[in-house]
């Protein structure tokens, strides 16, 4: 995480010279444009934290256990196929739950799924897509992105023994 907020941090920085190398006004556009962004992000990231506290906080250690530990097999790889489908709010939801869901024991292969499938099969997506490339190049793409979720947990509980050696 340390390095991750130093790559971030240099990156920021390197933006902002080049802003400044530019002229006041366009590091001052920036700094503007990114307050307003901030702004209009901002309740959406407290809410997307909040469902991760209480996420993390409220699944019972049986349940992640029985149905979402790399145990749980094909089980928890389908609940969290269905699950990664019908998240809100896409990456913006789906990643602080995933940091949640694993802090609470869920198994890596099932997580996996759920990252996959958040990512290729949201619910919320369809609407847009087929508002901006049609029904027929949409349901192409929704065809070919069903499996590959489940191919992700699969091959994630394949490798994860060779990881662990």
């Amino acid at each position: 995480m340390k390095a991750t907020v130093g790559a971030l941090i240099l990156t920021l920085a390197i933006l902002m010279c080049l802003a400044l190398w530019q002229g006041t006004e366009t590091f001052a556009n920036g700094w503007n444009s990114s307050l307003q962004q901030l702004l209009r992000f901002l309740p959406t990231l407290v809410i997307a934290m909040l469902i991760a506290g209480f996420t993390e906080t409220l699944i019972p250690q049986d349940i992640v256990e029985r149905w979402l530990s790399d145990s749980s097999g094909w089980r928890g790889i389908g609940i969290a196929w269905l699950a990664g489908i019908l998240t809100p709010g896409g990456g913006i939801i789906g990643l602080p739950l995933i940091a949640a869901l694993y802090q609470a024991g869920v198994g890596v292969s099932v997580l996996m799924t759920y990252a996959t499938s958040f990512a290729t099969l949201s619910i919320l997506r369809i609407p847009l897509e087929v508002g901006f490339y049609g029904w027929r190049l949409t349901a192409v793409r929704i065809a070919v992105s069903l499996c590959l979720p489940l191919i992700a947990g699969g091959l994630t509980q394949l490798l994860l023994p060779l990881l662990k050696q």
